[in-house]
């Protein structure tokens, strides 16, 4: 299978793309900076894993960054996973208006205009493909200054639910990964008491394993998953 994944070079997106390349699969990241660890992983599946630097914050400027991914003669895609996000954590009574807008442009509008890119192919090349859409616990249990995060995840839940909706005629499915807490870049600025405290909440006790997140992701790639769509399923320690 042909996949495009965002935010692939590091953290959660890396152990997606590793997934995906140790089932066989061909990648297409699209981030706006490489890292040497995914530098490094694309040495050993050159032929395999491509990357695409183009500009998540800019959703306007995305067709024309991807035109080689998009073009009506290029390869077919049977898989997108909406990875990449950026965290906005504050109280919502200190709320900027443009650091929301911005994080909206990467964790809602860029996956929209991806998924319509996409689902266009798609409908080209006559694919049954799967979306997949990295959400967040957030969006289903409050944390103390992540309502504005949160409101970024929900929309992208409700937007795969109607996606299911709207191509599920075609085989086109679309389904959300909702992982708990992590130990990544995303939460490194918690303190160790605030991740305790977080991890407390779950019924393992302990962080949410990343590699847990990317077989969920796997399956839901995969053919296993063809009569799954409109849901999303939580990958937590068992926090909700």
């Amino acid at each position: 299978m042909n996949i495009l994944l965002t935010g692939g070079t590091r953290g959660l997106g890396l152990e997606l793309a590793r997934h995906q390349l140790q089932l066989g699969h061909s990648l297409i990241v699209v981030n706006r900076h490489s890292t040497a660890d995914f530098d490094a992983l694309q040495q050993a599946a050159p032929e395999r894993l491509q990357f695409v630097a183009a500009d998540l914050a800019d959703p306007r400027g995305l067709k024309a960054a991807l035109q080689s991914i998009f073009s009506p003669d290029a390869p077919p895609l049977h898989g997108l996973v909406n990875n990449a996000a950026t965290a906005y954590d504050d109280l919502a009574t200190n709320l900027k208006l443009e650091s929301l807008e911005a994080m909206f442009q990467v964790n809602v509008f860029a996956p929209m205009v991806l998924s319509k890119l996409v689902i266009r192919n798609m409908l080209l090349h006559q694919t049954k493909g799967s979306l997949v859409h990295v959400s967040s616990i957030c969006a289903h249990t409050g944390y103390k200054g992540l309502a504005m995060y949160a409101a970024t995840k929900g929309a992208l839940e409700a937007y795969s639910k109607n996606l299911a909706r709207e191509w599920g005629r075609l085989g086109i499915r679309s389904n959300c990964v909702v992982p708990g807490f992590m130990e990544t870049d995303m939460s490194a600025g918690l303190s160790a008491e605030h991740k305790e405290r977080i991890f407390q909440r779950t019924a393992l006790r302990q962080p949410t394993d990343p590699s847990s997140v990317a077989a969920m992701v796997d399956y839901l790639l995969s053919a296993a998953s063809q009569s799954v769509t409109g849901q999303a399923f939580a990958v937590d320690s068992g926090t909700l």
